[in-house]
């Protein structure tokens, strides 16, 4: 497996600039192969993994889950 290492800050930055959404980019770098993506600090200490799957259909399954875990942190918070 591929190991790619991405600097957080400055990613969500370009995707914040270019009005697109992460799981854009990770559906294009899907090609067969798994990957992982490791987002790093500033200080390169690891903050969170993904391992992106084979294929887009696995992809919308973890997009789907993803948003629904979001909302529910979020709506903890309140």
């Amino acid at each position: 497996m591929k190991k790619i290492q991405i600097k957080a800050s400055s990613f969500f930055e370009i995707l914040k600039a270019k009005d697109t959404s992460m799981w854009e980019i990770f559906a294009q770098m899907i090609d067969g192969q798994e990957r992982e993506i490791i987002f790093v600090d500033d200080e390169e200490k690891i903050l969170f993994t993904y391992i992106l799957p084979q294929n887009v259909e696995k992809l919308n399954e973890d997009r789907k889950k993803f948003a629904e875990e979001y909302a529910e942190k979020l709506s903890g918070l309140n």
